[in-house]
């Protein structure tokens, strides 16, 4: 059974660590964070689920009791928020052109095609190369730094400028750079990119600004090889209710990259490598209830399940109180 790493915080602020295997969790003796497991790993030469095995095992744990509790925080930080990168990769998924297809069509009235058409069709024929090889870079944006990122059960608050706040059902990488400048994949989480889907729709142009949001990540770390085949569920929930829903797909056997040449193309950049550092990498996905015609109100619950994760991501949808920003000369 795979290894899967929580992250925990008390309610007298006390973090500590838990390892999970199927239905069993305990706490890691000694841990606070999973940052500092993977550090371990590294200076030692060995791999993250050995080094939790050499910690042997603590009291055990109810993961479904603590999430309620809202004693599960993301899976991965750091002291500096500032050094977490948030990025990420779209057009990367087999049915993840058609939704952004339709947006650009309608802005451009075209029976051309679109830029987004074009870009998944190279990554269709490029996107997975031979092994040692690069193929056919993606489509690449930034989201922020470690303060973009929201607890899991935390609300995902769009700008009060904002014109849509949607989901992004996909799955996360996360990385932590060696001292030496090598980036260590940890393990993957189940994550809600969180875009302003409307504003991407206006031009595509703006897909950068569409961006610049809040994400949140599932409170498991799943570690170990990467999946062929992941399968979920994308819901929204209004009232209690559920207001739309839909089966979500990821995992190499579902994409047009392989997950080595989306790496490769974000960690080419001397600057993503620069030692202690963390990253989150959003994979991309194929379903958005924005695709379906669904509008997003505050107070909805976005909620993302899949296996082989074993709890849900839920996070409502909040919008931020509005901000005059002005520019003062020195």
């Amino acid at each position: 059974m795979a290894l899967r790493l929580l992250q925990h915080r008390s309610a007298d602020g006390a973090r500590s660590v838990i390892a999970a295997r199927g239905d069993t969790a305990a706490f890691v003796p000694g841990v606070t964070s999973i940052r500092e497991l993977a550090l371990r790993a590294i200076a030692e030469g060995k791999g993250l689920a050995d080094v939790v095995a050499e910690c042997g095992s603590g009291a055990a744990v109810d993961l479904g009791e603590e999430l309620t509790a809202g004693r599960l925080i993301s899976p991965i930080d750091h002291e500096d928020p500032a050094h977490v990168l948030l990025s990420g990769t779209g057009l990367t998924h087999l049915g993840s052109a058609e939704g952004r297809d339709k947006m650009h069509r309608e802005a451009a009235a075209s029976d051309a095609k679109t830029d987004s058409m074009r870009m998944f069709l190279e990554g269709l024929e490029g996107g997975k190369p031979s092994h040692g090889e690069t193929g056919q870079q993606p489509e690449w944006f930034y989201k922020g730094d470690g303060s973009q990122l929201v607890a899991p059960g935390a609300a995902l608050t769009m700008p009060a400028f904002a014109q849509d706040g949607g989901e992004e059902p996909e799955l996360a990488g996360i990385y932590i750079i060696g001292p030496d400048g090598t980036p260590f994949r940890l393990g993957l989480c189940l994550a809600n990119e969180f875009s302003d889907h409307v504003t991407e729709r206006h031009n595509y142009l703006w897909l950068a600004h569409s961006k610049l949001r809040q994400a949140a990540l599932g409170p498991e770390l799943l570690v170990g090889d990467l999946p062929e085949h992941v399968k979920g569920a994308s819901r929204i929930l209004r009232d209690g209710k559920t207001l739309w829903e839909k089966p979500f797909l990821s995992g190499e056997a579902n994409m047009s990259h392989s997950f080595a040449n989306l790496e490769a193309h974000h960690f080419k950049y001397d600057l993503f490598r620069r030692p202690g550092d963390v990253h989150v990498h959003f994979y991309g996905t194929a379903t958005l209830s924005f695709s379906d015609g669904v509008r997003t109100e505050e107070g909805d619950v976005f909620e993302i399940e899949a296996a082989p994760f074993t709890l849900p991501l839920r996070n409502p949808l909040a919008r931020a109180d509005k901000a005059i920003v002005t520019v003062k000369a020195l």
